[in-house]
């Protein structure tokens, strides 16, 4: 390809070929695991075979298989990229003079959101040239299985938190791999997104995993979501099975890998379906708590001192919960009495009368019950949990930065304000791939690309010291602390 020009570097299973971009060189699509096809479906991760000629890193590999996510009205219409066959691979993005100039730079590895559900690393959403220029570190970003593919529980046939062995498997990969590409193994951010935040603090308070960790990065986790419990997962995957014509007393694991991925998906769809619950966001599938990756829950394990030394870095967006309320007729149509009914299936009778008032008095006094609601589910599954993970660091010593994402967009006719997902385009500067996303709607390009600079380089100081300039530590309880980003 002449005009273009390219890197080779060394891996543990062949040789790649990575193409520059401005101040960086992206190498996409390289596998980290076997495809996950055959006997490999619903397996743990195996060791891909390698590769004999220097292997093209130009493209991002297929996602991983998938129905569409329910936040594209979000982040904007997607075409469905799915391939279960090669769809295990990270993309590493590293600034142009490296590796050539031998330095060690750090490495922030970055999971993508999507509710357990959807999503992958290779998006254009999450590319992480610009970062890794900005900040002169290496990013890396990757697929894992999800849905049915990634959390069905059926332990018998090996299938268990097969989405968190895949992450286990890319920080394997990045201790083995990252040096040819001038990333320093010892200097590991561990970072992601909504169920990426969520699956990054399960890999730092896994003892399997928490040693190749040095620091952690947390966006917008929906800390407010319990593990799943065994008992629960079991009954899903029974109910998975009966939706898939799969009888009791047959093969299941045969049977299963012998369908084809588009099957998988839609019976998961329709499981989604006859679980759907009005204001609960939760998958049907998700990681199990005693399963690999999540040995026990994240406060036993925050109580044993599994975070201890990790400095910390976490936040929310103002308005999380819109992203997920503000489309649906369900909520929008709420009365006060049938906000708290949900409430009060949610968290019972006083509580929900408690937090519902308490709510609607930090409101403007024109507040529809659907927004009292709405703010409800942002500080219960997204703030409470994230404030409480940053109180207990912050009290036992350690380095942590909390943040609040709070610019909304200009133009916001479904009174998304700052919602989930609304800080991604200015972390990695994609706000071109995000063009048609309602949060950027109406936002100056100038404001825009100066706030996009303030919020990537504060990430990028944090992966690369532990610190963030000027902003001062967190201190518990102390909301004067929290830095805002307008």
């Amino acid at each position: 390809m002449t005009g273009i020009e390219h890197m080779v570097v060394d891996t543990d299973r062949g040789r790649v070929r990575g193409v520059v971009e401005g101040g960086a060189v992206s190498f996409r699509g390289i596998p980290y695991a076997a495809s996950p096809v055959g006997e490999l479906r619903f397996a743990p991760p195996r060791p891909h075979p390698g590769w004999t000629d220097v292997r093209d890193a130009a493209q991002a590999g297929p996602s991983v298989p998938q129905a569409a996510s329910r936040l594209e009205k979000v982040q904007g219409k997607r075409v469905p990229d799915w391939r279960e066959d090669g769809s295990l691979t990270v993309n590493v993005f590293t600034p142009r003079r490296a590796p050539a100039d031998g330095a060690e730079r750090p490495v922030l590895v970055w999971w993508h959101g999507g509710g357990f559900t959807s999503g992958s690393g290779g998006w254009d959403w999450y590319d992480g040239a610009r970062l890794a220029a900005l900040g002169d570190i290496v990013v890396v970003t990757a697929n894992y299985r999800v849905g049915p593919l990634g959390y069905l529980y059926l332990p018998e046939i090996g299938a268990a938190n097969l989405g968190p062995q895949d992450q286990a498997a890319v920080l394997r990969w990045v201790q083995d791999n990252i040096a040819s590409f001038g990333g320093d193994a010892r200097t590991v951010t561990v970072g992601g997104q909504s169920a990426g935040a969520y699956s990054s603090l399960m890999l730092a308070l896994d003892p399997a995993t928490n040693g190749s960790i040095t620091r952690v990065l947390l966006q917008s986790g929906p800390f407010g979501l319990n593990p799943q419990d065994p008992h629960q997962a079991a009954e899903n995957a029974a109910a998975y099975l009966r939706l898939l014509g799969i009888p009791d007393g047959t093969d299941t694991a045969k049977a299963l890998r012998a369908r084809p991925a588009g099957q998988l998906l839609d019976a998961y769809g329709r499981l989604s379906a006859q679980l759907a619950v009005p204001g609960n966001a939760a998958p049907p599938m998700y990681p199990v708590l005693g399963g690999p990756g999540m040995p026990r829950t994240r406060q036993q394990a925050l109580a044993d001192g599994a975070l201890e030394g990790k400095p910390l870095l976490i936040g929310t967006t103002r308005d999380e919960a819109t992203a997920f309320f503000a489309f649906d007729p369900r909520i929008q149509n709420l009365t006060t009495t049938g906000a708290l009914e949900i409430l009060t299936a949610q968290i019972g009778g006083q509580a929900a009368q408690d937090v519902y008032r308490r709510h609607a008095a930090r409101l403007d006094d024109e507040a529809t019950p659907a927004q009292i609601f709405t703010a409800v589910q942002t500080d219960g599954l997204f703030r409470d949990g994230s404030l409480e993970i940053a109180d207990h660091h912050a009290a036992g010593g350690n380095t942590t930065y909390v943040y609040r994402f709070d610019h909304a967009p200009a133009e916001d006719p479904y009174a998304l304000g700052a919602t989930h997902c609304a800080e991604l385009p200015f972390l990695f500067n994609t706000f071109d791939a995000s063009s048609d996303s309602p949060v950027l709607a109406g936002v100056d390009d100038r404001r825009r690309t100066a706030l996009g600079h303030e919020f990537a380089t504060a990430v990028a100081e944090f992966v690369t010291s532990g610190t963030a300039g000027d902003w001062l530590p967190y201190a518990p309880a102390t909301a004067a602390r929290i830095r805002r980003f307008r």
